[in-house]
């Protein structure tokens, strides 16, 4: 598993939680929004940082290789 992923696995994983049973609770198809409610509130303000400067690499990384895909560069 890459470091990334393992930081974005670690921030939503509850106490309690193997990474098994996080990996299991996100899996689910039919979950109600209502399920979401207070999945963040165990997080700490660092890894949430993290977790969003995580998000923030990815969307331009994301950019960059849509980039050079739509100018026929491909990757």
């Amino acid at each position: 598993m890459s470091e990334d992923a393992y930081e974005a696995l670690a921030a939503l994983k509850r106490e309690g939680e193997s990474f098994s049973d996080v990996v299991r609770r996100l899996a689910r198809t039919s979950r109600s929004l209502l399920e979401f409610a207070g999945d963040w509130e165990s997080v700490s303000d660092e890894a949430m940082r993290d977790y969003l400067e995580f998000l923030r690499a990815s969307d331009e990384l994301s950019k960059v290789r849509l980039g050079r895909l739509t100018k026929g560069g491909g990757e």
